[in-house]
């Protein structure tokens, strides 16, 4: 039997390197090498592709070099992020198969305030949200502090120590600084206290390829360390999870494989799961949540597009007997399973 052919896409930078928000694209660069390294040593025959604003670059790679499955590392143009979901919807319409989340679990993911309404409607926990799509604000009628995220950004884009905010006035200078750099809409949330916790999951193939055991890698906690008198909020800023010389990178080090206590640990899982559920992920994803001081948990974020490499996921998976490059394969597999359940992929135009 031929070895399974993989595309192996990604997105090619369109900020220069000295751009603030360009360390993610280029970090999708070296997460692609590493994957392509994985799958060739597995023994699948392997192509590489990335670019940026020219979609006919990828069909003319499919029209020339018909893949069995592409293993999507497609993020999205820093310039243009609803390209992560355009990318998936074309393969999609075309029925080439491919790892990872379907494009509606992507567009919901990547839809910060929708998937807080559908976490609302659920019942699935998640701190008290307003929505704004232009300058003028309404009164917050929630406890302080808050937060003020761009809605339709991911890796953090758009949160710095400004994003937190105490009062009023604070909170509608944000909210104009953020809608005129990321445009609308934005999100104000109330800030919740207290520990943070990343649910990672995987998918492995069964028998059922219709059916694939989903499971949860150990918690990772990002364990914020700053002391009062250096006056850093914790959070997961940009220059926190990106600039490893930053300060807020520094105080903000992980602690992974971490065991919650009874009962907190069942509704921590059923939280994240449920979350998991709900928007439809696929092959893997993540799940952001605080937990109160008295134990309640919340979700932050649902995360359809993981960082495949972090230490967070790769020490979940020694921890239960699991290898990192399986992990991969495995997403290859359920992939080409999938592909066998539908009609034949059609011949790119």
């Amino acid at each position: 039997m031929a070895s399974p052919r993989v595309l192996v896409i990604h997105n090619e930078p369109v900020l220069p390197r000295d751009h603030p928000d360009s360390a993610a694209e280029f970090d999708v660069i070296e997460a692609t090498e590493i994957v392509v390294g994985i799958l060739r040593e597995a023994g699948f025959t392997i192509r590489q592709l990335g670019f940026s604003h020219d979609p006919r670059v990828l069909l003319d790679e499919l029209r020339d070099h018909p893949a069995d499955v592409v293993f999507n590392m497609f993020e999205g143009l820093a310039d243009r992020t609803e390209t992560e979901i355009s990318v998936v919807s074309f393969l999609e319409w075309l029925n080439i198969p491919f790892t990872g989340c379907p494009a509606f679990a992507i567009a919901l993911g990547r839809d910060k305030f929708r998937t807080k309404h559908l976490l609302q409607g659920a019942g699935v926990p998640t701190p008290a949200f307003l929505v704004f799509d232009q300058m003028k604000t309404s009164p917050w009628p929630y406890a302080w502090p808050a937060i003020v995220k761009p809605a339709m950004q991911d890796c953090s884009v758009g949160i710095d120590q400004g994003s937190v905010v105490t009062n009023q006035k604070d909170l509608d200078d944000r909210v104009a600084y953020t809608l005129n750099r990321f445009g609308p809409p934005v999100i104000v949330e109330e800030f919740i206290s207290g520990r943070e916790l990343l649910a990672n999951y995987i998918e492995e193939p069964t028998n059922d390829p219709r059916s694939p055991r989903l499971v949860r890698v150990p918690y990772t906690e990002i364990r914020y360390t700053a002391t009062a008198s250096q006056n850093i909020w914790p959070i997961y800023s940009y220059q926190a999870k990106w600039n490893d010389h930053s300060e807020e990178f520094l105080l903000s080090p992980y602690d992974t494989n971490v065991t919650l206590p009874s009962p907190l640990a069942d509704a921590v899982a059923d939280v994240a799961e449920r979350a998991y559920k709900l928007l439809g992920l696929r092959d893997c994803g993540r799940v952001d949540l605080r937990l109160t001081p008295d134990g309640r948990p919340f979700v932050l974020e649902v995360n359809p597009n993981p960082y495949l490499h972090s230490e967070a996921l790769i020490d979940g998976l020694k921890a239960i007997g699991r290898s990192h490059p399986k992990f991969i394969e495995n997403m290859v597999w359920n992939a080409l399973a999938r592909g066998q359940t539908t009609a034949a992929p059609l011949s790119p135009i």
